[in-house]
C-alpha cells in the first residue's frame, strides 16, 4: 500500500502552488488529507482570502465521502439536491460540492489521499490539484 507521508503531502501542496503561480491564478489554500480523512498538511498562499481552509477541507471531505472527485458532487447537486443536503448533514466538517476536491490513487486504484484547493475558480483549483497529484506519482480522480 502506498503511504501518504508528510513529505509527500507537502510536495503536493508546493507543486499545486507553483502551478497556480505559473498560470497567474489567485492565491490558493490547499489541504491534503489521508484516506481516513485525517489532515496531513495545510498551507495557504500569502493573500489567500478568508474561509479558504474550510472550503478546501469541504472539497476534500466530499471527495472522500463519495469515493470520487468533487466534480461528481457538483453534477449531483444539480440533479439530486436532497442527496447533497443529506450527505452534507452527516459528513463532519461538511462538504463543498464543486470541483477542486481530487482523490489521489495508487497504481492499484486505492485511495491514498484527498486534495482540496480553494482560491480561484473551481476549475482552476481542480487543475492545480490534479497536476500536483500527478507530480506526486499518483493518479488523480477529479470525478469528471
Amino acid at each position: 500500500m502506498t503511504l501518504l507521508t508528510l513529505g509527500r503531502a507537502n510536495r503536493i501542496i508546493n507543486v499545486a502552488f507553483e502551478k497556480a503561480e505559473q498560470k497567474g491564478y489567485k492565491p490558493l489554500a490547499c489541504i491534503v488529507m489521508d484516506a481516513g480523512g485525517n489532515i496531513k498538511a495545510f498551507k495557504s498562499q500569502d493573500g489567500a482570502s478568508n474561509g479558504r481552509f474550510d472550503v478546501a477541507r469541504g472539497k476534500a471531505n466530499g471527495a472522500l465521502a463519495v469515493g470520487t472527485g468533487s466534480r461528481w458532487l457538483d453534477e449531483q447537486a444539480k440533479a439530486r439536491p436532497h442527496f447533497l443536503a443529506g450527505l452534507g448533514s452527516v459528513v463532519q466538517g461538511g462538504i463543498v460540492p464543486v470541483p477542486g476536491g481530487v482523490l489521489a490513487k495508487d497504481s492499484q486504484g486505492r485511495v491514498v489521499a484527498a486534495v482540496g484547493i480553494s482560491g480561484d475558480t473551481s476549475d482552476a483549483d481542480e487543475e492545480c490539484a490534479a497536476y500536483a497529484v500527478s507530480a506526486a506519482e499518483l493518479e488523480p480522480d477529479t470525478g469528471g
